[in-house]
């Protein structure tokens, strides 16, 4: 199991829902994330960093 950090952008929110690309690997498709798992106040663009199973916004 690869647990290095994961770079994603935010595509589109839809209800309880984000939908995240890597931005290393755009071809592996879009990935549903709850809005629960993510920080708040996150909008379409929003760059994420995916570490010990956590999310933070990228500066």
């Amino acid at each position: 199991m690869d647990l290095s950090p994961k770079h994603y952008i935010v595509e589109q929110i839809s209800g309880d829902y984000a939908m995240l690309r890597r931005t290393d690997a755009p071809a592996q498709g879009l990935n549903q994330v709850a809005l629960a798992l993510l920080p708040e106040h996150i909008e379409v663009g929003t760059r994420l960093c995916w570490e010990s199973f956590t999310y933070s916004v990228e500066a």
